[in-house]
């Protein structure tokens, strides 16, 4: 097992490892438990921290506890192993899940998959426009309706804009005939040639069952296309019907299953 080196960035450190996460996107869908726009959408906390292993100073995974899951991704190739053994001290009690990240002796959690969908660049229709500066409440009024329990603000929106990941954010939001904000998306880019990420999408409850929602996904996906994306993904609780059929109804196809790990239950 070879020997690696663990970093933790702070949000204006984080450039190495959108860097190198951006470079392992593949061009269909994202692979491991992270992709540079999870990152991106993570730094829109004051305290936010990612991890870096490297090798002889080449990184080789990057991560961050998502509350309580540890989300992962390896270069490829990389040796996962050295990776789940470095994260031992992250995975205390409470921490006992990772997403992308085996560790030996925890099981895959079969009860609440994950579906990863892709959509292929086409062209798109949408009433969809960019959110500037003079739109962030709006886009955060949506958000927190959209979300129970969101606490996502102006400020945090401004912190998120201001980190390394900001100049890879592409947003949108829909708004009613009469001018309400009704629906917004965000996506990231992660290089040419690479895929895109949704995250994250929301409705208002009051303006839901008139298309605001995907024509707000559909505008982010043009945005991220018009940048060179090869595809976008989504990745949503395979429980969330609703979710999947807005992005079935947008272009996205299923690609696969995730499973988080989990740690073994005690007999």
């Amino acid at each position: 097992m070879i020997s690696l080196a663990r970093h933790r960035l702070t949000s204006a450190e984080t450039g190495p490892a959108l860097r190198a996460l951006s470079e392992w996107t593949p061009a269909d869908a994202p692979g491991g438990g992270l992709h540079p726009g999870d990152v991106g959408w993570h730094l829109r906390f004051d305290d936010a921290a990612v991890f870096v292993w490297t090798h002889d100073g080449v990184p080789v995974a990057a991560g961050f506890l998502d509350g309580s899951v540890l989300r992962v991704t390896g270069a490829p190739g990389a040796d996962l192993g050295a990776v789940a053994a470095d994260a031992e001290e992250l995975l205390e009690p409470g921490n006992d899940r990772t997403d992308g990240l085996p560790v030996p002796g925890w099981e895959l959690d079969r009860e609440q998959p994950w579906v990863v969908l892709s959509w292929a660049p086409r062209p798109v229709s949408s009433r969809a426009e960019p959110v500037g500066r003079d739109d962030a409440a709006d886009r955060v009024l949506v958000q927190r309706a959209a979300f129970e329990g969101s606490t996502f603000t102006v400020e945090r929106w401004r912190a998120m804009k201001a980190s390394p990941a900001g100049e890879l954010a592409v947003e949108t939001l829909v708004r009613t005939p009469s001018g309400e904000p009704a629906a917004a998306a965000t996506g990231w880019f992660a290089g040419v040639g690479r895929c895109g990420l949704l995250e994250p999408v929301g409705a208002h409850p009051d303006h839901r069952g008139h298309g605001h929602g995907r024509d707000a996904v559909l505008g982010v996906c043009a945005g991220l296309a018009d940048r060179g994306a090869s595809a976008v993904a989504v990745v949503t609780p395979a429980t969330n019907e609703a979710a999947v059929a807005l992005y079935r109804s947008a272009g996205f196809t299923v690609v696969r299953e995730n499973h988080d790990w989990v740690r073994a239950r005690r007999a």
